[in-house]
């Protein structure tokens, strides 16, 4: 495969240009993982060139630690970080603990806006509506906790909402009367329609909420979200999308979306640093959404827009800044080019248990607009317990995978950008082996 010529590889150098136009800001960034980066973009711009895909998905390989022997496929759980971002985190970890200093610790400070500058440029955002929390739930927490509803008022969410902006609404209106109407879609969705309806179905004078999620988790069915945003808005209802799935893995753009708040996870697609997360609050929504932590500093960042909702404390400078890294990195391989990768992985994956088991049951749609990088699915007539499934595909064959065994037991396997379609055929054939034993 020819790597499209459309797709234009660029660093856009967060930290260079935007940051640091100081000797001093420059001394801040670790060098390492500056090299790194650099050495990375001019390689991958040379096989772009050359239009040799396969060197350059095997470059981007090259820049995780993950073990040779391992095929890593939960990216909806946790991917590893970069080699960029591993060097962020150690080298302004060492730094701050050699010296704990207020005069050191400030100095980062400006890698903190610089990622939410990332951030906000990665996403369609305007800075001021980027907050960097810790991760999805906290973000989505944010919103159910900060929004102002009482007896009368509906909140109508997707079934298949992760906890975070599922139960959590439970618990809110337990204490403050207000009614959560939860929606199905259908289990094997063949349009958008199909998923648009339910919805639209479910809408009444009294719903003032609309919390969905981009990519379910369990199922891998995709919504379609821009149109759920439109006719909520048109409905005056504000909208929830929890990107948990999308965010690192899709080309977002939340104002084109249309969403009032937008979550994700920098831990998962994105291969970012641990308990880092984004929350997007719309900037005629900074104050409608009341802070659900209130600390050091408040009197500042209430008037930094969407940054008051993370007025939480003392924070990890390292992570703050190797978040900029994760998006830099990205910015090098090209968002087009990291969701055109994600979705051919994830249709080889249907392909692949397709042609190998001729009875798999997809919970997964095939079509691109119904389903992104989540891949789940179950095989019929099997003894095999799905519940440690995922467990024996890692003991035996070193494939780190998830499943589960409810009234649909079923099997998931997360593709992202470090995969190759060898690791689907090895994971497969994996599977194959443990279903026959």
């Amino acid at each position: 495969m020819r790597v499209p010529s459309e797709i234009k590889i660029s660093t856009r150098r967060h930290f260079l240009s935007s940051v640091c136009a100081s000797a001093a800001g420059m001394a801040l960034l670790p060098r390492l993982a500056q090299a790194g980066l650099e050495r990375f973009a001019q390689e991958a711009e040379q096989w772009h060139r050359l239009g040799d895909a396969t060197a350059f998905w095997r470059l981007v390989r090259q820049q995780y630690i993950l073990r040779s022997d391992l095929i890593m496929l939960n990216a909806a759980n946790l991917s590893p970080a970069s080699r960029p971002v591993l060097e962020t985190l150690e080298a302004i970890g060492r730094s701050i603990d050699a010296d704990p200093s207020f005069t050191n610790r400030e100095h980062y400070e400006v890698l903190h806006d610089a990622s939410r500058r990332a951030l906000a440029h990665y996403l369609g955002a305007d800075v001021d509506e980027i907050a960097i929390t810790r991760n999805t739930s906290e973000s989505n927490n944010i919103v159910v906790t900060g929004l102002t509803l009482g007896v009368g008022d509906e909140v109508v969410l997707w079934e298949q909402n992760h906890p975070s902006n599922n139960v959590a609404w439970d618990v809110r209106a337990a204490r403050y009367g207000f009614t959560v109407k939860r929606v199905s879609t259908p289990a094997d969705p063949t349009s958008v329609d199909d998923l648009l309806a339910p919805f639209a179905n479910a809408l009444s004078p009294r719903s003032r909420v609309l919390a969905i999620t981009h990519v379910g988790n369990e199922s891998g069915v995709m919504l379609p979200v821009e149109r759920l945003c439109r006719m909520a808005r048109a409905a005056g209802l504000l909208t929830l999308v929890d990107g948990a799935q999308s965010f690192g893995a899709l080309h977002v753009d939340v104002h084109r979306m249309g969403c009032d708040f937008y979550t994700g996870s920098c831990h998962k697609w994105l291969g970012g640093p641990k308990e880092a997360g984004v929350l997007f609050v719309r900037r005629a929504h900074h104050n409608t959404v009341w802070p659900a932590v209130v600390s050091t500093d408040w009197r500042e960042e209430k008037h930094q827009g969407a940054r008051k909702f993370t007025s939480f404390g003392q924070r990890n400078d390292a992570t703050l800044a190797a978040v900029g890294m994760a998006i830099d990195f990205h910015g090098a391989i090209g968002q087009d080019r990291i969701e055109a990768r994600v979705r051919a992985l994830a249709a080889a994956t249907k392909e692949t248990l397709r042609a190998t088991f001729p009875n798999v049951v997809m919970r997964t749609p095939q079509a691109a607009e119904l389903s992104a990088g989540i891949v789940c699915f179950n095989v019929p007539g099997t003894t095999l317990d799905m519940d440690k499934a995922h467990y024996r595909m890692y003991a035996e064959h070193q494939v780190a995978c998830d499943s589960w065994a409810d009234e649909l037991p079923g099997m998931r396997f997360c593709t992202n950008i470090y995969n190759t379609p060898e690791d689907v055929q090895r994971a497969v054939a994996a599977l194959q082996k443990l279903l026959e034993s």
